[in-house]
């Protein structure tokens, strides 16, 4: 069954039954709009928590203040809500898995939200990727612009001598080249690091019975998918005894005995890649086998799909696998356009979204409902 509902998260959660949820798989606005928070007054009645003024482009911050890519989603700081997570919370089973993506600069905020709501901290995944662009500040082009106002590089428009635009006096060369002494002495500092990873925070509502096993048996969840999620050793011959993962009981050597050779593929770990960070990885002497590899989004999933923070559906079908039971029921309650949807009818899982945007429940709804048994 796939259920999508357009509205407050937040609202829709406090509608559902307690504990009737399998798994919650997530990737939640990522708040990235603090700067707006810092240095503008919020007004009371702000839905977005955002400064009233930077919303009507009054102010230095009215770029920013819209979130991230100018989506006020990523501003609304309901990532944040402790009561949000309580909801979450609340409609899962006792045991049940919750796995959150998260920016790296603001993870933390999430992971303690989620934390505060009752939830168990279990571990932080890492999601590898090779296709994230710097977001820097160029240094020295800001002291040039500051001190000179000359403004370098494409951005400026090559004039006469004495020509001049409004706005201020416009220099600039086929290079850039830093034109004052600050700025050729900062030239080559910028502000950001290439983005190459995003947290996934991997949480577990407690248990309610004296252990695991008979958590499971009266709920049906509490554990983690090992088999069907071990990584393919795409024919290596991997003996068991040689390799710590491959026994509960820590290493085992037994010389006088006939190495088992392994056959099931290595267990899971919490590093995920993509195509570009397994080349990297690839170099290195143990290669990419020990980690699961997911392309990213492929160009068919994004036909008519405007959300930027996208998640591939490999992805997605993964991580619903490794936390769910079988015929399990996945909540959503920041779909956007809808990858884990996609990824539940895939694997025939339930699956119940939630989307304050109805432009996302549309292109959702219409995403799941042309999913194919298995994307390629």
């Amino acid at each position: 069954m796939i259920i999508i509902q357009n509205g407050n998260s937040l609202d829709l959660l406090k509608l559902r039954e307690e504990n009737s949820i399998d798994s919650c798989v997530t990737d939640p606005p990522y708040g990235l709009v603090s700067i707006v928070k810092r240095f503008s007054k919020t007004s009371i009645n702000d839905d977005t928590q955002t400064s009233e003024d930077a919303r009507e482009r009054k102010t230095p911050f009215s770029r920013t203040s819209r979130g991230f890519m100018g989506n006020e989603w990523d501003g609304s700081g309901i990532e944040y809500n402790v009561d949000l997570w309580k909801e979450v919370y609340r409609v899962l089973k006792p045991g049940a898995f919750l796995l959150a993506f998260g920016g790296t600069r603001t993870y933390h905020r999430v992971t303690c939200a989620i934390e505060d709501a009752g939830f168990e901290i279990r571990d932080c995944m890492m999601w590898l990727y090779g296709s994230g662009f710097p977001k820097s500040l160029d240094i020295s082009k800001q002291i040039d612009k500051i001190e000179l106002g000359i403004h370098r590089g494409k951005a400026g428009k090559v004039l006469s001598e004495n020509g001049s635009m409004s706005g201020g006096n416009y220099e600039r060369t086929d290079k850039g080249e830093p034109v004052s002494d600050n700025a050729k002495k900062w030239n080559g500092w910028g502000t950001a690091l290439k983005p190459a990873w995003e947290p996934i925070i991997l949480a577990r509502k407690p248990i309610s019975e004296k252990n695991v096993a008979l958590n499971v048996l009266k709920w049906g969840v509490g554990g983690i998918n090992i088999d069907e999620s071990r990584i393919d050793l795409d024919g290596e011959i991997v003996p068991i005894n040689k390799l710590e993962e491959w026994s509960g009981f820590g290493q085992v050597e037994r010389p006088d005995y006939v190495q088992e050779i392994n056959t099931a593929g290595r267990w899971p770990s919490n590093l995920l890649l993509d195509d570009e960070s397994s080349k990297i990885v690839n170099e290195q002497k143990d290669g990419v086998a020990r980690f699961f590899y997911c392309a990213k989004v492929a160009k068919k999933e994004k036909v008519g799909i405007e959300h930027p923070t996208m998640k591939p559906v490999k992805l997605m079908e993964y991580l619903v696998r490794l936390v769910t039971p079988k015929n399990g029921k996945v909540l959503d309650p920041f779909m956007g356009s809808g990858s884990t949807g996609v990824a539940c009818k895939n694997l025939d899982y339930s699956f119940v979204g939630m989307d304050i945007d109805p432009k996302n429940c549309d292109a959702a709804l219409k995403r799941i409902n042309d999913a194919k048994e298995k994307e390629d």
